[in-house]
């Protein structure tokens, strides 16, 4: 199992505010829109830069969706910014309508998604936006793993032409990707090679599966570790790759097991190679207030679920 060490732990929104931050100063045309929640989503940077090319909306988050739709008319890449429940449950419609079908250049970017929202409850930590945002035809959804990958995924997206759907969260999480790596849309990355058992996992996840083929390793199974940090579009030809060698896969994600990452590459294997799955994920259920360390664990979301998950979905090759 490859060693993954951290000095620093930061959190993803950070991330995501300094590669606005940079992408802003890399191209004029980008804009930032916010529905009252500039420091929650670090936006402040980039306001205080270029406060001409920045919007606060206030608590009307389907009158800011419109308005970043109606902006690309004019050339501009604007990327909106507010909690993911108001990202898109509460504007799911304007999302459709204004941005989706019309396939306007808009980056909807949304943090305190999941769980790991703590102690805010179950009114704001939602587990069903993947599912919402990857059923909308042309909408790239991604959902990153650590600070420098949010940060190189926000750079990425400013120069992609479509909608994308990025989603980050709050707690302080280590930094074990590179500073300076190149984020590809639709692009997987192997974080540890194997043979007996695949495990992919996105966002906050990532880091529980590294700690879950440690451990693993140290029984002697040697797990092939996958960050799908774009989950549409999906990396099929490294899902299938892997489990051809593997024979059974455990998906990992911090959303509900219907309509998430584990539904995508369930419907990927059934249709092209039907392979052993278990799901790591919420199963079925709303959240509630709490540490977001004691969620994940009480909805089954770390890594010793993970290794169980592993070592059962073994016994089904």
């Amino acid at each position: 199992m490859k060693k993954y060490t951290y000095t620093e732990k930061k959190d993803t929104r950070s991330g995501f505010g300094a590669g606005l931050l940079e992408a802003g100063r890399k191209n004029e045309n980008i804009v930032a829109l916010c529905a009252d929640l500039i420091g929650s989503l670090k936006m402040g940077d980039f306001q205080k830069e270029f406060p001409d090319r920045f919007v606060q909306v206030g608590i009307a988050e389907a009158n800011m969706i419109g308005i970043a739709a109606g902006m690309t008319i004019g050339g501009k890449i604007p990327f909106t910014g507010t909690f993911a429940n108001f990202s898109t449950g509460r504007v799911y419609d304007q999302i459709r309508q204004s941005v989706a079908y019309s396939d306007k250049n808009v980056k909807i970017c949304a943090s305190h998604a999941g769980l790991t929202l703590g102690e805010d409850g179950a009114t704001h930590q939602i587990l069903e936006d993947i599912g919402m945002m990857k059923m909308l035809p042309g909408m790239t959804v991604i959902n990153p793993c650590d600070y420098n990958q949010t940060k190189a995924a926000t750079l990425a997206i400013a120069e992609h032409e479509g909608p994308v759907y990025l989603r980050f969260g709050r707690p302080v999480i280590p930094v074990f990707t590179p500073a300076d790596q190149k984020f590809e849309i639709g692009k997987a990355w192997i974080v540890n090679e194997g043979t007996d058992v695949t495990i992919i996992a996105t966002g906050h996840l990532v880091w529980e599966a590294i700690l879950a083929g440690e451990k693993l390793a140290e029984e002697g199974i040697n797990a092939e570790i996958i960050n799908i940090h774009t989950i549409k579009p999906l990396d099929e030809e490294a899902i299938l790759n892997s489990v051809k060698k593997t024979g059974c896969i455990v998906t990992c994600e911090e959303h509900n097991r219907y309509g998430g990452l584990g539904e995508s590459v369930a419907q990927l294997l059934a249709t092209q190679l039907p392979t052993p799955q278990e799901f790591v994920a919420v199963n079925d259920t709303f959240g509630e207030s709490g540490t977001p360390a004691d969620l994940m664990k009480k909805y089954g979301l770390d890594s010793t679920n993970i290794i169980e998950a592993a070592k059962k979905v073994m016994k089904r090759k």
